[in-house]
């Protein structure tokens, strides 16, 4: 695992040598969900957050998503991903690379995906995920900005997590493992800063059982 991850880092840094001298490096941080999410039988703590590093075209990616039950002292999900990324086009960006995968099984996957802004704002996050054993997963998340006024935003965001096969290791069915559909209203305080209240309709579906689920959200939103 510890050569994966060197070697992307080679392979970036070695792209940043044939970049032009005046290209100046930039890096971005967003927590794009830090929050509560639950209803009378669920509480969990949430958190999608990304950090990038990079030029106009190449760039290092850190992700990582994820989720903790604190009534039930587990994680349900959490994993990282580390990704070189191209841009090949306007407002599109090409990214491989790995993903870690810590709960609710240790595991570890390759990266294929593209992330950027399709046509009318929507913004796009693909991946596709090669298992070990050549298993392929998919996961699709779309969002959208709606300004109420310059402080107030509603968001609308969708998700959704495919498996191509029945993975008895990690408990996954093949066809969609999870659904996840909301919206957030929130206000920025600063731009960098902005709590929100919103609701999430969820759907998870495994070898073992099936769920389905409307829950509130409260949270906040930080970038930088």
């Amino acid at each position: 695992m510890n050569k994966v991850w060197l070697c992307l880092l080679w392979v970036f840094w070695h792209s940043q040598a044939y970049a032009h001298g005046d290209d100046e490096i930039f890096s971005h941080f967003k927590a794009e969900r830090l929050e509560y999410e639950g209803n009378q039988d669920l509480h969990l703590f949430k958190w999608d957050v990304q950090h990038w590093i990079g030029n106009d075209d190449h760039k290092l990616w850190l992700k990582t998503e994820g989720d903790y039950s604190g009534d039930q002292d587990i994680f349900g999900r959490a994993d990282l991903q580390m990704l070189y990324s191209r841009n090949v086009d306007t407002f599109w960006d090409f990214q491989i690379g790995a993903r870690r995968a810590f709960e609710p099984e240790r595991t570890f996957d390759a990266v294929i995906g593209f992330q950027g802004l399709a046509p009318y704002f929507i913004e796009v996050d693909s991946a596709m995920f090669i298992t070990d054993t050549g298993n392929v997963l998919g996961r699709l998340s779309l969002g959208y900005e709606l300004l109420l006024t310059q402080r107030l935003i509603l968001a609308p965001r969708f998700e959704v997590n495919v498996a191509a096969s029945d993975l008895e290791i990690r408990g996954v069915k093949a066809g969609v493992t999870e659904l996840e559909a909301g919206m957030r209203l929130r206000y920025e305080i600063e731009r960098e800063f902005a709590p929100y209240i919103g609701f999430d309709y969820v759907e998870e579906e495994s070898l073992r059982e099936h769920h389905h689920s409307l829950r509130g959200v409260v949270g906040m939103r930080i970038w930088y």
